[in-house]
């Protein structure tokens, strides 16, 4: 789905049911128009008393007809319009997941869920309402006021009658212009505005328990009333103008209708036009009245569409800074090494490198340690190797390739990356673990389990890993969550591991368990473990320790620890404190 084609594209592929929809319009405005005729000559009729039992059934049954021609015809061309109208928000909604799913993680770091949910739920749908019942109500509208003056004008109803009471209506197109441009302004500022409410509700609904722990319920009401007052502001701005143009519409057709009854009832009294030709004037101007509050009722809408219209071609047209070269080839990660060369990143042009100059080379089969205090670089090494962020022309290579010389999709699916935070999805525990295969038998999946020692918690409970889990898995303590992110990561078996500080939140004892079964699972695959606690990473084949984006030492643990530096300082500190809990000391 291409920015600034989203209708064109569209209406090329369901151009066929609109017009079905319209020539159904057509055949019921023509039907309805002769409503007014009908009661015109009937009018006549009673005046020489021509009037019999027989002419009434006629003209009953004549109407009844034309009723039920309108509703029929009127009702198919409804439903092909909203069916249609329904098919896009489909297509849409799901062009949008597509769009968003190529997007990089720069694109997320700007753009909150909420301000992107608001693309999915308020600008398609005022996009689908404006393509169905707009449409639908612009072509009926239309088709009935052409039918109506086209039969006024071979009713012998005189011409300057009828030019005199449509003159208020040719005051619409002017007013359209003037007012038109405004009220899509103001619509694009209570779609804007509605987004930043979606955005801030998200993270409130969100951040719930935070606020509820620090008894700040008042402050958060504080600050989404001020989102929802700028939109109430917004929308109030919208309002005055809209609710206006919609009222000027009717009291120009009110306008035509006075003049109708005003100058035909003069004619007819001096017996220039007939009583018929007069009733069916009236109906016509008062059939014309309804076309023109829906003409209005469009205009709103289609503005208002157009600001949503404009959000939506603007979103498109962002394109990832993550592109796959057409060049690009699959990768084969198995027996590759990872060879980083003079590797120096920002994450924006006027920002300070967060990596400088690194220098690394992981065989294929061992174990690399990472370790070093926050903010030094360690995960944006790794959102790096994962092509998240894209590192410097060949500064990256799995074996003789260029990380971005090979396709995303091969080079994340030989990639099991287990982040701190554990994210979990709200569906069963098997599916969480099983995420990258959904059909791995149940064995598989307990036997991940085991391995990231979160099987014995799983069986506690009522439905085992067939427990549902909360939204981002809240049903389970942080520990539970994290161990289950593991194990989803262990069952991916993948050529090439990423542990992202993974094992945090649990215990010694727990992370002692979790390490020596990685040691066996993947004795001869790559494995590469961040961590803040030494315990996680001494049996590394290598360790590096980052310090604000350098390499400041390189070794196995035994080699680190005696020489001077943050790792023998790291190591001391984390001794010391582990003699506390156990209660001993050197004496």
């Amino acid at each position: 789905m291409k920015s600034k084609r989203i209708l064109k594209d569209f209406f090329r592929k369901t151009w066929y049911v609109y017009l079905f929809s319209i020539f159904f319009h057509l055949i019921s405005s023509m039907i309805n128009v002769f409503y007014p005729k009908v009661l015109g000559q009937f009018t006549d009729k009673l005046l020489p008393g021509e009037l019999t039992r027989a002419l009434i059934v006629d003209y009953s049954l004549i109407l009844l007809l034309i009723g039920a021609g309108h509703v029929l015809f009127n009702g198919m061309a409804m439903y092909l319009i909203m069916h249609v109208g329904r098919k896009f928000e489909f297509l849409v909604r799901g062009g949008l997941f597509k769009h968003f799913t190529e997007m990089s993680e720069r694109f997320y770091s700007r753009n909150g869920v909420g301000k992107l949910l608001s693309y999915f739920m308020n600008d398609v749908t005022a996009v689908r309402e404006s393509i169905s019942m707009g449409v639908n109500q612009t072509v009926n509208a239309t088709m009935l006021l052409v039918a109506a003056v086209t039969m006024m004008l071979i009713s012998g109803i005189p011409y300057y009658l009828i030019l005199a009471s449509v003159t208020p209506l040719l005051l619409i197109p002017f007013i359209v212009i003037y007012l038109g441009p405004i009220i899509r302004k103001r619509s694009l500022e209570v779609q804007e505005a509605l987004g930043t409410m979606t955005e801030t509700a998200e993270e409130q609904f969100g951040g719930i328990r935070v606020t509820k722990k620090f008894a700040v319920e008042a402050i958060m009401k504080q600050r989404f009333d001020k989102t929802v007052e700028q939109i109430r502001n917004k929308q109030l701005r919208l309002v005055r103008v809209s609710s206006f143009f919609q009222a000027l519409i009717p009291f120009l057709g009110a306008v035509a209708l006075i003049i109708a009854l005003a100058f035909g009832g003069y004619l007819t009294i001096m017996k220039q036009i007939t009583l018929g030709n007069f009733v069916a004037l009236t109906l016509y101007i008062r059939m014309l009245m309804n076309p023109l509050q829906q003409i209005g009722n469009v205009i709103n809408s289609i503005q208002r569409s157009r600001a949503s219209l404009e959000r939506l071609n603007d979103l498109l047209s962002q394109k990832s800074d993550i592109v796959e070269l057409e060049t690009a080839r699959p990768a084969n990660l198995a027996e590759a090494g990872i060879c980083i060369q003079n590797l120096s990143f920002a994450y924006g042009k006027s920002s300070n490198n967060v990596l400088k100059n690194i220098n690394l080379n992981i065989k294929p089969g061992t174990t690399l340690g990472i370790i070093g205090r926050t903010g030094s670089g360690k995960t944006t090494l790794m959102k790096l190797l994962l092509r998240t962020y894209d590192p410097p022309p060949g500064t990256i290579r799995f074996g003789d390739t260029d990380v971005r010389e090979l396709t995303l999709e091969s080079l994340r699916s030989q990639i099991a990356y287990v982040p701190q935070d554990g994210f979990l999805f709200s569906t069963t525990i098997r599916e969480n673990i099983a995420f990258y295969e959904r059909e791995t038998e149940i064995g598989k999946v307990e036997a991940a389990a085991q391995q990231a020692q979160i099987y014995d918690n799983i069986i506690d409970l009522p439905n085992r890993f067939e427990t549902r889990l909360g939204e981002r898995g809240l049903t389970l303590s942080g520990g539970q969550r994290q161990r289950t992110s593991l194990a989803r990561g262990l069952i991916k078996n993948a050529p090439i591991m990423i542990l992202d500080d993974s094992v945090s939140a649990v215990d010694a004892v727990t992370e002692k368990d979790i390490i020596e079964a990685i040691q066996t699972e993947r004795s001869h695959k790559t494995t590469v473990i961040i961590a803040h606690r030494i315990s996680a990473i001494k049996h590394a084949d290598e360790i590096i320790v980052l310090d604000d984006g350098v390499i400041v030492q390189r070794g196995k643990h035994t080699e680190l620890l005696a020489k001077q530096g943050l790792y023998a300082t790291l190591h001391a500190i984390q001794e010391e404190g582990s003699q506390h809990a156990t209660g001993t000391s050197h004496s």
